[in-house]
């Protein structure tokens, strides 16, 4: 079986493993070990004879609860099938731009959506105000914020000087919702100054909900008509529209993860820094990058056939490589079973 190109490839691991796919504990993955929250759940028991239906085609009841959630008018807001899809279209429009720069490493999927429509795209080292200082201009940016796979987080301050620079600037927040609200570093606010300005977030990673694929952009309303035309009908299910609501008004859920992620993620940071050879990076995020003196791969698969458990490689940042792995932050006793697993390797062969 081919190795993944994501993180969450189940499948690929449990057949490296010998094992069912339900017996992985999956660091690969960053998504909120929390969830899904009760409230989704019972949203979706509650709305199982909507299947017999269409859903609205203008999902006027998720955009209206998004559109409270960010203060934002609803015409601002597009619903996707997951940011994927949505990515798909800021390709389409960034490969209209002369070039498309980019920071690198960056999330293979932006090259997907812009390869599929002939972007013309510059990569740039991980340095925004390297970025700021050089005499770049024009054409579109897309940027990750906060950074997967480093956990890096730019302020919204470093990042709007370069809304007046590019002619399309596409931020892709999907790990943002993982930061307390006084702590996000959300380009929402620049909305209305900049027509610009497209922002991606995601629904699934916060509130565990992967499997139903839920995202949106924010951007002006003329340039979301525009996506829709390009679109197929009914890209958002009606489950996962039912779900996403009872996830925004969930504060209890929000502030439940809010005071899991930092202190946990910190205890996490600290052991891995323990061991000898391994340097993970300072993230904001739900989840930790990794540098190996060694080869991570045979940690990889050390730790999916002794122990049922998978990391992320990072192959498919060619920037990174065979010496980087990221992880997830998980529940204290999943990130324990880890550290175990860990101490397990042996640091001539592997670390």
């Amino acid at each position: 079986m081919t190795r993944p190109k994501h993180g969450g490839n189940l499948d690929w691991a449990a057949s490296l493993a010998g094992c069912p796919t339900s017996s992985i504990l999956d660091f690969s993955a960053s998504i909120n070990p929390l969830g899904p929250p009760e409230s989704a759940l019972a949203a979706i028991r509650d709305h199982l004879n909507s299947l017999v239906r269409y859903p609205d085609p203008a999902y006027r009841e998720l955009c209206t609860a998004l559109a409270r959630y960010h203060d934002l008018p609803i015409e601002w807001i597009l619903p996707g099938n997951g940011v994927a899809e949505l990515l798909t279209w800021a390709g389409r429009e960034l490969a209209e731009r002369s070039t498309t720069h980019l920071l690198a490493p960056f999330f293979a999927d932006y090259r997907r959506a812009l390869n599929g429509f002939g972007a013309r795209t510059r990569e740039h080292p991980l340095d925004l105000a390297a970025l700021a200082l050089s005499d770049v201009s024009g054409g579109g940016l897309l940027l990750n914020n906060p950074h997967n796979p480093t956990g890096k987080l730019w302020t919204a301050r470093e990042i709007e000087p370069f809304l007046d620079r590019f002619d399309l600037v596409v931020i892709d927040e999907a790990f943002m919702d993982f930061l307390p609200p006084e702590r996000q570093e959300t380009c929402i606010p620049l909305l209305e100054k900049y027509p610009n300005l497209v922002i991606l977030r995601s629904l699934t990673k916060f509130y565990s909900l992967p499997g139903l694929r839920l995202g949106y952009a924010l951007s002006r309303p003329d340039r979301l008509a525009k996506w829709r035309e390009w679109r197929d009908p009914w890209p958002v299910n009606t489950l996962a529209a039912v779900a996403s609501i009872a996830c925004l008004r969930d504060t209890d859920f929000q502030q439940r993860a809010w005071n899991w992620l930092a202190p946990t993620r910190e205890r996490l940071f600290q052991a891995l820094a323990g061991f000898p050879g391994l340097y993970p990076f300072e993230s904001v995020a739900n989840f930790l990058l990794v540098r190996s003196d060694s080869s991570c791969l045979p940690i990889q698969e050390f730790l999916l056939k002794n122990h049922r458990i998978l990391i992320r490689d990072c192959l498919s940042f060619p920037e990174l490589g065979e010496h980087y792995f990221r992880v997830a932050v998980r529940t204290e006793a999943e990130n324990q079973r880890l550290i175990s697993a860990l101490a397990g390797v042996n640091p001539r062969s592997a670390v």
